[in-house]
């Protein structure tokens, strides 16, 4: 019997990017993996939460619980900041509360970002490996890729996508210069530090014109959608696209 895991899709891929939720339930699928979505889920509470605004935050966090207690197998998230938000956001929300804390803690257990579910879980390895399971994904062209805040420090999750685009075929990875400076979304922050936000984010334009790549890769569509806004309102030719619509691609 195939493996089956539940599809946390996140606020903006459901709203603005349904792309990369496809794409990732084909990648999955070519692995073997059976894909369920429950219909009842919501946002993960993360703005709320990162805003300061616990008691607004709780009862989607509690909303988030209660869904994905009813259903079996582990949690997928094409996003490391709200599968950031379950693993840790949601233990410190609910510090003083034994019991939603328990549930909080197998819910965590059972959480995973899309890269690290592919290759931690999965086992998709480089093909110099010898071993593992292998995608078949093939993009003709360079890449490059902006490591997310939340995925690279909260969750600590850098090797798994570097070591999922060094096995596309006929793709050719470039190293972003200060690949790891934050883009300027940063959530709320690009709306209470506009500022800041916008000079993060011509940095970051800046640094992917240097590779000369016309793909900046992702694996959080907040990233996506701030530096997509960048570079249309900049009238430049390059494109961001999610790690998945990478993977899924022949």
């Amino acid at each position: 019997m195939a493996d089956t895991v539940q599809l946390f899709i996140t606020c903006l891929v459901d709203t603005f990017f349904p792309e990369v939720g496809e794409a990732m339930v084909r990648v999955l699928n070519r692995l073997g993996v059976r894909v369920d979505f429950p219909p009842e889920q919501t946002c993960c509470g993360q703005p709320a939460f990162n805003a300061g605004l616990r008691a607004d935050a709780r009862p989607l966090a509690e909303q988030t619980l209660r869904v994905f207690e009813k259903t079996n197998g582990m949690i997928v998230i094409p996003s490391g900041s709200c599968a950031a938000m379950v693993r840790h956001g949601y233990l410190e929300l609910f510090k003083d509360d034994p019991i939603w804390l328990e549930r909080a803690h197998a819910l965590a257990a059972r959480t995973y970002e899309f890269t690290e579910y592919l290759v931690d879980v999965r086992g998709i390895l480089d093909p110099s490996s010898g071993s593992g399971q292998r995608l078949g994904a093939r993009w003709p062209g360079r890449l490059t890729y902006h490591p997310s805040c939340h995925l690279l420090r909260g969750l600590g999750v850098d090797r798994q996508p570097r070591l999922l685009l060094a096995s596309v075929k006929d793709a050719e990875i470039v190293e972003l210069q200060e690949r790891e400076d934050c883009c300027g979304f940063g959530g709320v922050f690009s709306v209470e530090h506009p500022e800041l936000s916008a000079e993060f984010l011509k940095r970051k334009i800046a640094n992917l014109e240097k590779t000369e790549s016309p793909t900046l890769v992702v694996a959080d569509t907040g990233c996506l959608m701030h530096i997509q806004g960048g570079l249309k309102r900049q009238k430049k030719t390059q494109r961001v696209l999610h790690i998945a619509e990478i993977l899924n691609s022949r």
